[in-house]
């Protein structure tokens, strides 16, 4: 599987051009300084074999011609082989086990042949301090030839293993240490454009790294000022036509409460549509209003689940509370619901804001009493350093069709749940759960029904450090 990560594939790129250039390395010490003086070596073997080829021929002439042992010559180069180290073994015994048992070596045999003019057979064995070489000449066929190779021993490859292997570790520490810090930068990027994502414009990113790392972080600097504008903008926008639109409805309204009892009717009709206008822009407000990360503080669900719990008994017995989501819908026909709250005990905290939690699971518990059928049901719990809560209800749920459409602007859902509001909820909900870089997920529930998951992150000390350097 390919890795997408940048630093990720720039160190495999690495590794396998450093491989690539080790090999191409021993390559060229092989063909370029290793061959050739092996090829010298053989040459200067070769001559050995040589003397002892013709000072095995002089024996066995002496031999033939009958003269006595005493009388037989003995030139310098016998004691030159003795010299050399080169002796001669019959071919049997523990001569021959050890010739059988070593390594053949084909490019020496076919040198060796081609230098004395008779086929030979070179194999290569090692005792406990150094390698040895042994010969089998067609021209001494019950003889084999033993040449210790005194200056190549076992530890003769250790050093250059060691020391390839250092070089290896060290470049692709170095390699790696490089392209780490060479990427640092993208890293930044990477986390303020989460951050902007998220509706947080954080601080002008520093320019540094290479020219086209400058060059992007100077885009993105410029476009996160770009969108932070643009914000200020819409919120002066969207306040200006908030007060510019309420003030006449409320003269409208006004205006309407004092008209005579025989229009009562007509009054009553236009004092809901202007109720119904300000719901609408209130939610305009909230859907384009992002969360002041200011406000963000370590919260328990549990206690927030706790208090609408609360909420939703004082509006069961008739009662009433400061809560303008609840008090829209929870107000009227909630007596006969049943509310099964199930809470995981030791619950961990979240880092968010109380407000918009409060009022995203208000809008959930709603949603759930109006498309329901009697009957809520809320739980909390947590695992693999994930907190969740459900908003469950027993209606008739949604087509997988529209499960994901429900989260767009101003889409009201299936039908078979109905066509109230303005179809903001569900959008201002899962703007509210982003910006708290939590996920929410909607289901059907076995049983008959809508079940709405939202997850948050376990709360560290690591949240607020990172929402202290985007204020």
């Amino acid at each position: 599987m390919r890795s997408r990560s940048s630093i990720t594939q720039s160190i495999i790129g690495f590794i396998a051009l450093l491989i690539a250039s080790q090999a191409f390395s021993y390559y060229a010490i092989f063909n370029y300084a290793l061959l050739p003086s092996l090829k010298q070596f053989n040459r200067i073997l070769s001559y050995e074999i040589n003397l002892v080829t013709e000072e095995y021929a002089r024996i066995r002439q002496e031999s033939e011609l009958g003269i006595p042992e005493s009388e037989r010559t003995s030139p310098l180069r016998q004691a030159l082989l003795l010299r050399l180290g080169v002796s001669v073994h019959p071919m049997a015994g523990v001569a021959e086990e050890e010739f059988q048992k070593a390594f053949y070596l084909d490019f020496m045999s076919d040198e060796i042949t081609e230098e004395i003019g008779s086929p030979a057979e070179a194999r290569l064995a090692r005792d406990s301090q150094s390698y040895l070489l042994w010969i089998k000449l067609d021209v001494m066929p019950n003889w084999i030839l033993r040449i210790p190779l005194t200056e190549l021993t076992q530890d003769e490859f250790k050093p250059l293993f060691i020391n390839s292997l250092l070089i290896t570790i060290f470049f692709i520490l170095g390699g790696w240490g490089f392209i780490r810090w060479q990427n640092r930068p993208l890293k930044d990027l990477e986390s303020a454009a989460i951050s902007v994502g998220n509706g947080v414009i954080p601080d002008p990113l520093p320019e540094n790294g290479t020219t086209e790392i400058r060059a992007v972080t100077k885009s993105f600097n410029k476009m996160a000022r770009g969108i932070e504008e643009l914000e200020t903008d819409r919120r002066l926008m969207l306040a200006g036509v908030s007060h510019d639109i309420r003030t006449p409805l409320t003269r409208i309204r006004l205006a309407t409460e004092m008209m005579s009892d025989q229009d009562s009717y007509l009054a009553d009709g236009m004092i809901q549509d202007i109720e119904e206008c300000n719901d609408i822009i209130a939610q305009f407000i909230d859907y384009l209003k992002p969360v002041d990360r200011n406000d963000f503080t370590n919260l328990n669900l549990n206690n927030m689940v706790e208090e609408l719990e609360w909420a939703l008994k004082i509006y069961q017995s008739g009662g009433s509370i400061e809560d303008e989501t609840l008090d829209s819908e929870l107000n009227k026909d909630i007596v006969n619901y049943t509310f099964d709250v199930q809470l995981q005990p030791d619950l961990p905290d979240i880092y968010a804001s109380y407000i918009p939690i409060r009022r995203t699971l208000s809008n959930l518990i709603v949603n759930s009493k109006r498309y329901g059928n009697n009957w809520i049901g809320i739980k909390t719990g947590f695992l693999h350093n994930k907190v969740w809560v459900t908003i469950e209800d027993n209606g008739p749920g949604i087509d997988d069709e529209q499960m994901q459409k429900v989260f767009e602007p101003f889409t009201r859902g299936d039908t078979s749940r109905g066509s109230e509001g303005t179809g903001l909820g569900l959008s201002i909900v899962k703007r509210i759960i982003a910006e708290h870089n939590g996920t929410i997920d909607m289901s059907n529930r076995s049983e008959g029904g809508l079940m709405v998951r939202l997850t948050f992150d376990v709360y560290s000390k690591k949240h607020k450090n990172n929402t202290n350097r985007t204020k």
